[in-house]
């Protein structure tokens, strides 16, 4: 099968990571989860800045999977203007189907789902309200958007079915048997 990029965008907190988390397991093997905050916050140890190197290190993190015959779901808050260029950079160089996804969901809702999360005490609702963009879309071809009344497994099928992106590893809602990648 050929290979796919799948980008999952949105606010903090609009559960990008679960539903990517969610893509790999149920593919399995031969995927590859690129997380932006991993790269970015524990590799680099570097903050969300112009002319940061996260950037970069992102985009030749995603050509390697794709290189190496890997799926790479690319996920991250990937604030269109430090990020659009090289978003853009990979969506235009790719030749294999590439999809985009933009979780919509309003400050409200984040905030209620970050109570939730593992990271909650990492960082305040302030923080969160410092940070939120509503509807930082990077307007190219294709990008779908998500609303925020998409459930988890919802989202997790819509995702996977309009990227052709077959679920049946663990952790998948339609698992029969592990991949054999």
């Amino acid at each position: 099968m050929p290979t796919k990029l799948i980008v999952i965008r949105g606010n903090s907190g609009s559960g990008k990571s679960t539903v990517a988390r969610r893509l790999q397991r149920g593919y399995g093997r031969g995927c590859a989860l690129i997380e932006q905050d991993y790269l970015r916050r524990i590799v680099l140890r570097e903050r969300d800045v112009p002319g940061g190197i996260a950037p970069a290190l992102i985009e030749q993190t995603v050509r390697f999977a794709l290189d190496h015959d890997y799926h790479a779901v690319l996920e991250g808050i990937l604030l269109r203007d430090l990020y659009g260029p090289v978003l853009a950079a990979l969506l235009r160089a790719y030749p294999g189907r590439t999809s985009v996804f933009y979780l919509d969901v309003s400050l409200a809702e984040t905030l209620r789902r970050h109570t939730t999360r593992p990271q909650a005490t990492e960082f305040s609702p302030a923080d969160m309200r410092g940070w939120y963009v509503p509807r930082d879309l990077l307007g190219c071809p294709g990008e779908q958007v998500v609303p925020e009344s998409s459930t988890l497994d919802e989202t997790v099928d819509l995702i996977a079915t309009a990227a052709g992106l077959p679920q049946t590893g663990a952790g998948s809602a339609t698992a029969a048997r592990p991949s054999g990648r």
